[in-house]
């Protein structure tokens, strides 16, 4: 029996989620706003519902409204609860924990003090859904055409007077091996961060020189060059643990920190 994957939000990692699982013989189709691309539109609701019942896998990366409203599960959540998939995947982010002063943080942390209450709302109310939903909480995503060394490239780096702020981080193409993996694994939450939280000041250093290009200039945290959504990204301060997905899972990052996946996109 062919497997299937029904993916609401055929974004970044879902995109490469799909082209693996194709590679593998797998059925993906997915939504888009427009339904562009061989995509189905999010409103086109016999297209969706009919994806819906024939999936063995359903994967939701839309984020949530501001309202804190998931539009997947406000559209079609009832169908999904009683869909006959076996597995059913949600891509939160480590946001959720808000800021934490540095201090390691793991699934079994509060969630909902920081600035995205709306995501983790929508979190929550996804781990409620059913039975077999797995949450992968995300840190800062990067990948091929998605990194420091594009940024650097481009002249958009910027360093951050912040020199004890901490973030995780995660290759794009970890995300897709700790999902597959789940295939297998028990339903929960799980933290997917590379082993290295690290400033951000020390990625945009070590992109410089892997590129052979001049540091960007140091800047305060209240910059106006800085925009509101950076502003308090900076705010928030933490390093998040990975050990139930290695543990649970099976899983280890192939990029365990920021210099092995950086110098793998070279």
């Amino acid at each position: 029996m062919t497997q299937s994957l029904f993916i609401f939000g055929m974004g970044y990692t879902a995109t490469r989620l799909a082209a693996q699982l194709r590679a593998r013989g797998w059925d993906v189709s997915g939504t888009t706003r427009m339904g562009d691309n061989g995509t189905i539109s999010f409103t086109d609701h016999a297209g969706v519902n009919d994806g819906l019942a024939r999936a063995s896998h359903i994967l939701s990366s839309v984020p949530p409204a501001a309202t804190g409203h998931d539009p997947v599960l406000t559209t079609y959540g009832e169908t999904l609860r009683d869909a006959p998939a076996r597995w059913v995947g949600y891509l939160s982010s480590t946001g959720v924990y808000g800021d934490t002063a540095g201090a390691w943080v793991d699934e079994n942390a509060p969630i909902g003090s920081g600035r995205r209450s709306a995501r983790a709302a929508a979190d929550a109310a996804w781990q409620s859904l059913r039975a077999d939903v797995r949450v992968f909480r995300l840190p800062g995503i990067y990948g091929p055409e998605r990194s420091a060394l594009d940024r650097v490239r481009a002249g958009r780096a910027h360093r951050v007077d912040l020199p004890n702020q901490i973030f995780s981080r995660v290759h794009v193409d970890d995300i897709v091996r700790a999902i597959v993996a789940s295939f297998a694994g028990p339903a929960g939450i799980y933290n997917l961060t590379d082993d290295l939280p690290a400033p951000q000041n020390h990625v945009i250093a070590y992109a410089c020189a892997l590129l052979g290009m001049p540091l960007p200039p140091l800047i305060a945290a209240d910059d106006p060059a800085l925009s509101p959504l950076s502003r308090k990204f900076y705010e928030e301060n933490r390093k998040v643990a990975n050990g139930r997905a290695k543990r649970l899972l099976d899983w280890q990052p192939l990029f365990p920190d920021y210099r092995s996946g950086l110098r793998s996109l070279l």
